[in-house]
């Protein structure tokens, strides 16, 4: 019986994949098993990754002869998953050894829906841990009680869906948003922390994520970064009433920092992305509106946005 499965989503990552894999290998039991979705890579990933066939217990391999993206390979592998419990890795990431004991350790011992977890994040030689937002650890919580206050860092403002382990029968909530290319994860934690029963926090960090990888999308100007506003649409549909003004301050605030970046876009791009800013801005009740308070600068960005339109 398998007691838990990891879904890794790749494309692309031959420069990265062999510490992934090489990770794995060190977290390996003989009731986990590992489901590597290579979503349509054109480089030599495909190749390395049978290359760990013999090496590491439990793999099993799924290609998309084209890309479907992020979301639905993601979806893929949960659809084939069989453990109990599930968690997922990202192709340019790696693990410490012995952390994947230690996440179902963690949700074994609290019992509850879901764990969150801190993670390091990694840049060259950097090293920072960041923290999952709770100083409460260790004792089972309600998810829906850690989506306010507004103004405060919270669990939805913590969205990384690797940073965790899963109860599998949760179903429906571990699916992604297939049509999304970015953001997906944002409408994911909302409707995980909505609709979820119990979750807990502990204070683990094996997971390395690496950050601004050349090709992802956090350095990639295309038009894919419009499917921002797609995912916070998501997340307003049928929100209810005592949610609105953090949802509405995660958004603005992910608006402001987009447009500080908005010299990566082409100009037609550019013009697109703020016009959906400020429709996206103009949907929201006034009030509502005229509620957020984010910090002076980005506040102002706001302001010469909607100004100039």
């Amino acid at each position: 019986m398998i007691k838990l499965s990891v879904v890794v989503p790749v494309r692309d990552v031959e420069l990265y994949i062999s510490d992934a894999l090489t990770s794995l290998i060190r977290n390996a039991h003989r009731d986990f098993e590992f489901i590597v979705v290579d979503d349509g890579s054109a480089d030599a990933t495909g190749q390395i990754i049978e290359d760990f066939r013999e090496d590491l217990p439990g793999l099993v391999v799924l290609r998309n002869e084209r890309p479907v993206g992020l979301a639905d390979a993601r979806n893929l592998g949960v659809s084939l998953a069989s453990g109990r419990y599930l968690t997922f890795m990202d192709g340019d990431d790696w693990l410490a050894p012995g952390y994947l004991a230690d996440l179902v350790g963690a949700i074994e011992r609290l019992g509850c829906d879901f764990v969150r977890v801190d993670h390091v994040q990694v840049e060259g030689r950097r090293r920072v841990i960041h923290r999952a937002p709770p100083a409460t650890r260790e004792v089972v919580l309600k998810p829906r009680d850690h989506i306010l206050p507004a103004e405060v860092r919270t669990m939805v403002d913590y969205p990384y869906a690797w940073a965790g382990i899963y109860r599998r029968d949760l179903g429906d909530l571990l699916t992604f948003p297939g049509h999304l290319h970015t953001a997906e994860d944002r409408p994911w934690i909302w409707r995980l922390h909505r609709q979820a029963s119990s979750f807990g926090v502990v204070s683990l960090a094996g997971l390395f994520y690496r950050r601004m990888v050349p090709g992802s999308l956090t350095r990639i100007g295309d038009a894919r970064q419009l499917h921002f506003f797609d995912a916070f649409d998501l997340v307003f549909a049928d929100l209810e009433d005592e949610f609105a003004p953090k949802a509405a301050r995660t958004f603005c605030a992910l608006l402001a920092h987009h447009l500080e970046l908005a010299d990566r876009f082409s100009p037609e791009l550019r013009a697109r992305f703020e016009r959906r800013g400020v429709e996206a801005l103009r949907r929201l009740p006034g009030d509502l509106l005229a509620g957020t308070r984010l910090d002076p600068e980005r506040d102002q960005i706001l302001r010469r946005l909607l100004e100039a339109r």
